[in-house]
């Protein structure tokens, strides 16, 4: 919509396409073809983390934030359509955040002014890493599941959330008795070791307790010890409440982390996919036993 509004306004002045450009729009950007003069809006350098006057206003700065395997590409792509003025440019690439991370980001832009000299490309880049993380966590999980049933599909589906999400363990368990005051893992992995045996632990004083008595989602970012000391050597968590079709709570699936955790890991979209399969697989086994 942001770059409709600049195609729709071709009359306005130099100054009018520079006060749309430091305006609030996240990730809004003006190049001179074939010059080295760049625009970069203070939302662009915040979204990779430097404050206004952090990061020159010229294409060094700009294309040197480009990830290397992108950049050769972005560049042809970005000339190309500035030379044949083609209606509209949108593209996909990784940016380099300043404490190392990559952004996955998707540009849209269009050339402005007639003559050569006096155009201007203008862009927006939107942030699209969280859509590009549940996308790939879906897919490993999604495969690293299919055709799998019972043990082996809870085995699976612990086994690649955790190499997904990368997280040091992932378990799913089942309600041991009723009201739930102790639990029983139906599959444990952890990065150290692997699957390991299956085991029954008590609810109270562990994170788990909220998850499953409440039935909702608890995220623990950090700190996670200082608050239940019986998870000594843990930093995060994270845990989800399986519910079968009857609004009752059958289990859970959680994630445990040696580090503190950000909110990548809440990838709601690909839980809820699982999740409800996981219910599934515990109803069909309870109707089985």
């Amino acid at each position: 919509a942001a770059i409709d509004r600049l195609v729709g306004a071709q009359t306005r002045t130099e100054a009018g396409y520079l006060a749309a450009l430091q305006g609030s729009l996240d990730g809004m950007w003006e190049w001179q073809p074939g010059s080295t003069r760049a625009s970069l809006s203070p939302r662009w350098k915040g979204m990779l983390g430097f404050g206004p006057d952090e990061l020159a206003d010229d294409t060094a700065a700009w294309w040197g934030r480009v990830h290397e395997d992108d950049r050769a590409r972005w560049q042809a792509e970005l000339a190309r359509h500035a030379a044949e003025r083609t209606p509209r440019f949108e593209s996909e690439l990784r940016l380099r955040h300043r404490d190392g991370s990559v952004r996955h980001v998707l540009t849209r832009a269009v050339v402005l002014g007639g003559e050569a000299g006096e155009q201007r490309v203008i862009g927006l880049d939107a942030d699209v890493t969280r859509l590009k993380r549940v996308q790939a966590v879906l897919d490993a999980v999604a495969e690293g599941t299919a055709g799998t049933r019972g043990e082996r599909f809870f085995a699976a589906m612990v086994q690649h959330f955790a190499r997904a999400l990368e997280v040091d363990c992932a378990f799913v368990t089942e309600c041991a008795d009723d009201p739930p005051t102790r639990m029983r893992t139906l599959a444990f992995w952890t990065r150290e070791n692997g699957p390991r045996e299956n085991f029954e632990y008590l609810l109270a004083g562990t994170p788990c307790e909220a998850v499953v008595q409440g039935a909702e989602t608890c995220f623990h970012p950090e700190a996670l010890a200082e608050r239940f000391p019986r998870e000594a050597g843990w930093e995060a968590y994270l845990g989800m409440p399986i519910v079968s079709s009857e609004g009752r709570t059958l289990g859970h699936l959680a994630l445990l982390h040696r580090r503190p955790l950000g909110d990548e890991v809440l990838v709601d979209r690909v839980y809820r996919i699982f999740l409800a399969r996981a219910a599934a697989e515990m109803e069909r086994l309870q109707r089985s036993e």
